[in-house]
């Protein structure tokens, strides 16, 4: 049998393995010279807007949200198909999450619904960007005229632009990931975009324990931050991986076209079970379909389960959020958000990570179609 193929894996070399070596030889491990010189050159990558680093995008979404504010009283709208992360930090900072239903292509924000989701206690629009970036200057538009912060979940758009300008480099706030399975990676890891120097001294801040030191060299907190400052180690790693991303994100855009030309005049999948063809700026996180469930003889368990015996990983990007029982716990149930739960019954996700081939795009759209033609034997 060929090699597994897994639906998402980073890129490391030989490079980035020394450059690990060079810096735990350097002893200066923890937050420190290679911190400052990423969050420089990952500003320069977003325009020159100021970026901190952090241990996660999920640490920089609590951040966010800390640095605008939100607490108890104020709400968030949010999409309902999304990862965990938005909705959980939500309500970690004693907000209320509130879902709103999704385009069912892009699988981006219905900005409609959006702004019919607004309340006099509505603090901020938490979007993400899915199967294509997001249209970050409608959303801005919505949030001044209602005078609502925007906190743009970018964990999975790193490298993707809308227009000639990539995605960070314009909004309000601005979260990313580095995680693993992310298109640049610092083994766990995140950053936060924001506006100026005020803000980049309070989300400093707040990523490392609320300190600030006085003129006199001792320190002081005047608010409860965590602890989400990153190492050396990972920035470094980050550093090279920056260095890379646009020829990963050109190689990913590569394997999405070719995955269209193997599903797209196949009968199996409409135009809407697709993402959307025509766009240029995105970066291919992931390559997400929905299932013909009504065609086939196996349930989507059993097909991701077979297509793993075959030797092909496939995820599952997103469960719907309102659905999970923190949310049912709070009154959400089934029918609210129709989209966002078919989306949740019928996606998968097939491989996608730049070091694969055309013929393992191939390999793994023959076996999605026979295993939809056929039962699992």
């Amino acid at each position: 049998m060929a090699e597994f193929l897994p639906f998402a894996r980073p890129t490391i070399d030989e490079a980035m393995i020394a450059g690990v070596a060079d810096t735990l030889r350097s002893l200066w491990i923890a937050t420190g010279p290679q911190v400052g010189a990423f969050e420089k050159q990952l500003s320069d990558y977003v325009g020159g807007r100021p970026v901190i680093s952090l241990t996660s995008a999920t640490a920089a979404i609590e951040v966010a949200l800390q640095l605008i504010g939100a607490g108890v009283g104020d709400e968030v709208i949010t999409p309902a198909q999304n990862f965990f992360a938005a909705a959980n930090m939500i309500e970690k900072v004693g907000a209320k999450a509130v879902f709103v239903d999704v385009d069912l292509k892009t699988r981006n924000i219905n900005l409609a619904a959006a702004g019919a989701a607004i309340t006099a206690r509505t603090k901020a629009i938490l979007p993400t960007d899915f199967n294509a970036p997001l249209d970050i200057n409608s959303i801005m538009a919505l949030a001044k005229i209602n005078g609502l912060r925007v906190i743009q979940d970018a964990a999975l758009a790193i490298g993707s632009k809308l227009g000639n300008r990539t995605v960070g480099s314009q909004g309000d706030l601005v979260a990313f990931s580095f995680h693993p399975n992310k298109n640049m990676t610092t083994i766990e890891g995140g950053a936060l975009v924001v506006n100026n120097d005020d803000e980049t001294r309070r989300a400093s801040q707040l990523r490392f324990h609320g300190i600030q030191r006085l003129p006199d060299g001792t320190r002081d907190v005047d608010v409860a931050g965590g602890k989400f400052n990153m190492s050396d180690v990972s920035a470094g790693i980050g550093i090279a991986q920056l260095a890379q991303l646009d020829g990963w994100c050109t190689k990913r855009r590569e394997l999405a076209e070719h995955y269209f030309a193997c599903l797209s005049d196949d009968d199996l999948f409409s135009d809407e079970m697709l993402p959307p063809r025509d766009n240029l700026g995105h970066s291919w996180n992931m390559f997400t379909v929905l299932l013909p469930l009504n065609a086939m003889k196996i349930s989507r368990a059993s097909l991701i389960a077979a297509m793993r015996a075959n030797g092909i990983g496939v995820g599952i990007s997103y469960e719907a959020v309102h659905l999970t029982s923190l949310f049912r716990n709070k009154g959400y149930r089934e029918g609210q958000f129709p989209i966002s739960e078919r989306i949740a019954r019928e996606t998968i996700s097939l491989p996608m990570f730049p070091a694969m081939m055309l013929s393992d795009v191939e390999r793994a759209c023959e076996s999605l179609r026979k295993l939809i033609r056929a039962d699992a034997n």
